[in-house]
C-alpha cells in the first residue's frame, strides 16, 4: 500500500469500522448486543450475590458499567482511532469533561451544603 491509498487490510479494522456488507454490520451489531447483554446480566448477578465483598460491589458495577459504555461506543456508535473519528473522539472526550465537572462541583456543593446546614433540633423547636 502506499501512503495514498485510503483502503485498509481487511484485518486491520476496528469492530465498528467494517462497511464491507450487510451481513458484516450485522455481525457486529449481534455481538455488540450478546456483549451489552452479557454485562447487564453479570451487573445484576454481582449486585445480588455474594461473590464480591460488600464494599467491592460498587467498584465492580462500576467496572462493568463503564465496561458497557466502551461496548456500546465501539459497537454501536462506531466511534474507534481511525483518522476519520477524531472529531467524534474529541467530542466524546469533550463530553465526559463537562459531565464530570458537573457531577463533581454537584457532589461538591452537596457536601458543603450538608457541612454548613443548621442542626435538626435548632429547626424544629416551636
Amino acid at each position: 500500500m502506499t501512503e495514498n491509498d485510503q483502503t485498509t487490510a481487511p484485518n486491520d479494522l476496528a469492530p465498528g469500522d467494517e462497511h464491507d456488507s450487510f451481513l458484516s454490520g450485522l455481525t457486529t451489531n449481534i455481538v455488540g448486543l450478546f456483549l451489552a447483554l452479557l454485562l447487564t446480566a453479570l451487573s445484576f448477578w454481582i449486585a445480588r450475590s455474594d461473590f464480591l465483598w460488600m464494599s467491592g460491589i460498587p467498584v465492580g458495577l462500576a467496572v462493568l458499567a463503564i465496561a458497557q459504555i466502551g461496548i456500546h461506543l465501539v459497537f454501536f456508535l462506531h466511534i474507534t482511532t481511525g483518522p476519520d473519528n477524531t472529531n467524534n473522539a474529541l467530542a466524546l472526550t469533550f463530553g465526559i469533561l463537562i459531565v464530570f465537572l458537573i457531577v463533581v462541583g454537584s457532589l461538591w456543593i452537596m457536601s458543603n451544603l450538608n457541612g454548613n446546614l443548621m442542626p435538626m433540633d435548632h429547626m424544629i423547636r416551636p
